[in-house]
């Protein structure tokens, strides 16, 4: 018996097509972009989270070897633990993660740093280890010789912007990495005792110089570790700005950062040199290229005011996007990362200063307005007597012009100790031009 089959073509006018699927491509994009709103949000509600627990009282301001640095450890490692990422010495669970070190003369401590593996996926690449890191400790509770900025002020420090907000970046890091993966394989460390020295990062980078067999999950030859990523006060972004140093470390990096910045609309200020005041110097030390990101200095820098309602969340969360796609490069980069050895961007290093303004400036670059800003201007110092404020805008020292940070460095080292020198800056919209008298360096 033959079988008919009828088949039934609705035909639209092309008008009404054109509408229904406007329509549904709006209706596509709109729940894409609730999705990454929602992500956004997520990750950020996370941020926040980890930067108030790590700079809560509870806490007390995460010193080495106190029960508050007990605490903040098992924050981190229970974070690093829930995402299954690889430990670096044989033991129980919850010391798999921890380098144990010891440091001090008078008075020994032990503490830790805090490290997890994540092994890469391409064959030939995951034998060499990118290091993520920043450092959780931080003053205590300040007091004499602790690097407190008020150290008549027994209180404790909290540390948000340094380093919670490193910590904290650094955690969404490993979050991202674990879920899409990375060719080379990726170290995230949490070095200890960063403020008494570096001494957690130079401890790790002098272990893996030599043979352990308690180690493992990482490589077996330092020379393996071909970059480290250095994450501290990454918290206070102004102006969509901030500083990435060590861009000339090795010869494709300068290149990378630059482009990146211009992708997410960043004013990223590259500095060559991988010297600084955070744990990546102790790569560079062992010939190792770097990248260290901070956004900079603030008047309650190593104060007790240094809390987590001060942080600006959305700069975070422009700086977690940043890193991942300069690690997202750097961990598919085809060739390994060449070293080079880049003299420090000032000769003339605070020790070789005949004098000190007693102020700290705005490395980054974050003002519009022409000349260096006065981030913080320490009571009592000459820039402070004479008068000058932090947020004042330097324009000019001794007659001479400062447009950034390397001619105030080239300003400061033309000038001697005892003399009394003009300095203009800008104040609002005011021009001022205080007399400074110049105080020898502090040794």
């Amino acid at each position: 018996m033959d079988c008919e089959i009828e088949m039934f073509v609705v035909i639209l006018h092309p008008k009404s097509y054109n509408s229904r699927l406007m329509k549904i491509k709006y209706i596509i994009l709109f729940l894409a972009l609730a999705l990454v709103l929602q992500v956004h949000a997520q990750r950020q509600d996370d941020m926040r989270q980890a930067v108030e627990y790590l700079a809560s009282q509870e806490l007390g301001g995460r010193y080495p070897a106190t029960a508050g640095d007990t605490l903040a450890s098992e924050y981190i490692t229970s974070k690093l633990r829930t995402l299954k990422l690889k430990p670096i010495v044989k033991g129980k669970k919850k010391t798999g993660f921890y380098h144990n070190f010891s440091y001090g003369k008078t008075e020994t401590r032990t503490t830790h740093n805090i490290i997890a593996v994540l092994p890469g996926k391409d064959k030939h690449l995951k034998h060499e280890y990118i290091v993520v890191s920043s450092h959780y400790d931080h003053l205590g509770l300040g007091g004499q010789g602790s690097g407190s900025r008020r150290p008549d002020t027994i209180a404790v420090h909290p540390g948000a912007d340094d380093n919670a907000s490193g910590d904290a970046v650094v955690l969404e890091l490993a979050k991202h990495f674990k879920k899409v993966g990375s060719p080379r394989s990726i170290i995230f460390a949490f070095f200890g005792a960063e403020e008494q020295g570096l001494i957690g990062s130079k401890h790790f980078v002098e272990w893996m110089k030599h043979d352990d067999a308690q180690r493992i999950n990482l490589p077996a030859n330092i020379k393996n570790i071909v970059a480290n990523v250095n994450l501290d006060m990454v918290g206070r972004m102004r102006n969509d700005a901030m500083s990435v140093s060590g861009t000339g470390t090795s010869s494709a990096f300068k290149a990378i950062v630059e482009s990146i910045a211009k992708q997410k609309n960043l004013k990223v200020t590259c500095i060559a040199d991988g010297y600084g005041p955070s744990d990546h110097a102790s790569f560079v030390a062992a010939d190792i290229p770097v990248l260290y990101l901070t956004t900079g200095g603030h008047m309650e820098y190593h104060t007790p005011a240094d809390v987590p309602s001060t942080l600006n969340y959305d700069g975070m969360q422009q700086t977690l996007e940043y890193t991942e796609e300069l690690i997202t490069q750097l961990a598919a980069m085809p060739n390994t990362p060449d070293y080079i050895n880049v003299p420090s961007s000032s000769n003339h290093s605070h020790a070789k200063f005949k004098v000190t303004l007693g102020l700290m400036t705005d490395a980054m670059g974050a003002s519009d307005t022409p000349g260096l800003r006065a981030d913080i201007v320490v009571a009592g110092k000459p820039a402070h007597t004479a008068g000058i404020r932090s947020g004042d805008i330097i324009q000019e020292i001794d007659g001479k012009p400062v447009k950034d940070i390397e001619e105030y460095m080239q300003r400061l080292s033309e000038l001697k100790a005892g003399t009394t020198i003009p300095v203009k800056v800008l104040r609002g919209e005011e021009t001022i031009l205080f007399e400074v008298h110049l105080n020898p360096a502090e040794k």
